[in-house]
């Protein structure tokens, strides 16, 4: 049971991500919305390459 619930969290928070920038960026009509969801994630993309840098 230990090992599962960290398991979950990432799944859920990778799913989060997914369904709430990729899918956007993607399949959008409104370029605003596809321009808004490709700047956050670029933005999201960049973090480990900031902590990389430390």
């Amino acid at each position: 049971m230990t090992f599962r619930l960290p398991v979950l969290f990432a799944a859920f928070v990778f799913l989060a991500v997914y369904v709430g920038v990729v899918l956007p960026a993607v399949w959008s009509r409104r370029p605003a919305r596809r321009t808004a969801a490709l700047k956050v994630l670029t933005q999201l993309l960049g973090v480990p390459r900031r902590w990389r840098g430390r």
